[in-house]
């Protein structure tokens, strides 16, 4: 389709006690090679994240929210990470993790802005 272009998203998770495998969506990251696209948008509920796992440390999880989205900015402010190319960063993030920041598996979308798919994403899955 002319305008449309192929992304990849994966939903992020978290995942208090992984032994578990409960979650609570808190953000979609999104990858457009065409376009070069890749960024991630999170939404950080706190009295919903404590009522979902009152243990859950949010200044850490903030933290690793921080640190993934750094790197899919491409940041460059000292890791290795940052340094790649937009394609390997993608696949980096989404990669299987046992971890309190979790991706889902990758699925496929066409948009004519990936940005616009990005927040109807995060409208539909996270909030």
């Amino acid at each position: 389709m002319q305008g449309m272009y192929l992304f990849e998203y994966a939903v992020l998770r978290v995942v208090p006690k992984v032994e578990r495998e409960e979650f609570m969506n808190i953000g979609v990251v999104l990858f457009c090679k065409e376009l070069q696209f890749l960024e991630v948008r999170f939404e950080l509920d706190n009295q919903r994240l404590q009522t979902f796992c009152v243990d859950l440390d949010l200044q850490e999880l903030a933290a690793y929210c921080r640190s993934f989205a750094s790197i899919c900015r491409g940041d460059k402010k000292g890791g290795e990470l940052e340094s790649l190319p937009a394609a390997s960063r993608f696949r980096w993030l989404t990669a299987k993790r046992s971890t309190v920041l979790q991706a889902s598996a990758v699925h496929p979308g066409l948009s004519p802005d990936p940005a616009e798919a990005l927040q109807h994403l995060v409208n539909k899955l996270v909030l």
